[in-house]
């Protein structure tokens, strides 16, 4: 059974920087399990046979006109009907003064009613894109991930196969530490991954024989970042003489993430390479073929031969 996540409604009123106008109880102890949210239509007119009691509903201009229409009595009914199916909050948009007949109905089925100076739609994308981050589903990989040349690149291997130190040369290249050896994976929608670093271990970094340092402190803000999509995997294993590893980059390997097929290279590690130029070349190779330009390709076309092409139009995919 997936696990549930939920957003206490105290980090909402933050992040939508939403003014309080009726709070029942602590806004720290209330739980909001739904990414979506409802604009009240049929609800208005008493159809209430699909209505979702863990959406937090938003009312602005279109439903502030629409009871408009009516007696302060029908009013005070029709939200109350609305309101006694017990919904999280109610946030009101436009900076439009709730009703009286709302805040009475508010209090009296203990309603948290809150506002904002924004317009309708935008509430309600920001409050939707919050949601989805804050409710998806999630998983913490051993590695490391970093941000080169705008391709969040997340570093696997064994431990001691070089990840830490890896990434303390791209960020001395430029590139940026958004977390090291516990990334919180979440997946915010059916093609893309967010990574990130538990709030505890944010921005710290372990370097054999030198111990924990704080990247943030030494390299300066610039040097990191709180969360980054995840484009590739690079795996880091140790060089094996007995194994054959792609040469010509045809290969399309993907791993399976959180149901999310994500690009995967193996980048075999020996003295005398320099991992964090191989990882930024990865990156802006990874970036053109997202663009379609394929250098394989283009050299199998200047020779005269054929690209082979896999047989069944399926990218293999290995596990990390």
């Amino acid at each position: 059974m997936e696990k549930k996540f939920s957003v206490s409604l105290s980090k909402i009123i933050k992040e939508l920087s939403l003014t309080v106008s009726y709070m029942p109880n602590n806004p720290d102890e209330i739980y909001i399990f739904s990414k979506d949210i409802t604009r009240p239509g049929l609800e208005l007119t008493g159809f209430l046979d699909f209505f979702d009691t863990s959406r937090i509903i938003i009312f602005g201009n279109t439903e502030n006109s629409y009871l408009n229409r009516f007696s302060s009595e029908q009013r005070f009914h029709v939200i109350n009907r609305l309101f006694e199916m017990k919904p999280p909050a109610i946030i009101v948009t436009r900076d439009i003064v709730p009703y009286a007949e709302l805040m009475s109905a508010a209090e009296k089925c203990k309603i948290p009613v809150l506002r904002s100076s924004e317009p309708t739609s935008t509430v309600t994308a920001t409050l939707v894109n919050l949601m989805n981050l804050e409710l998806a589903p999630r998983v913490t990989r051993h590695g490391v991930l970093v941000e080169v040349y705008g391709e969040g690149l997340l570093l696997v291997g064994d431990s001691g196969v070089g990840k830490s130190e890896t990434a303390i040369e791209l960020v001395k290249r430029g590139h940026r530490l958004i977390a090291d050896d516990a990334v919180e994976i979440r997946r915010v929608s059916n093609t893309q991954l967010i990574g990130s670093a538990p709030e505890n271990i944010r921005h710290f970094i372990e370097l054999r024989g030198i111990g924990i340092i704080n990247a943030r402190r030494i390299f300066g803000m610039g040097s990191v970042k709180l969360s980054e999509k995840i484009d590739m995997v690079i795996n880091l294993e140790q060089w094996d003489n007995k194994k054959v590893y792609d040469r010509m980059g045809m290969n399309n390997e993907m791993t399976d993430i959180l149901g999310n097929q994500i690009p995967i290279v193996t980048i075999p590690v020996k003295p005398g390479r320099n991992l964090a130029v191989i990882i930024e070349v990865a990156a802006m190779n990874n970036r053109q073929r997202k663009m379609g330009y394929n250098a394989a390709r283009e050299l199998f076309a200047a020779l005269g031969l054929e690209y082979p092409e896999e047989d069944s139009g399926e990218v293999k995919t290995i596990d990390f």
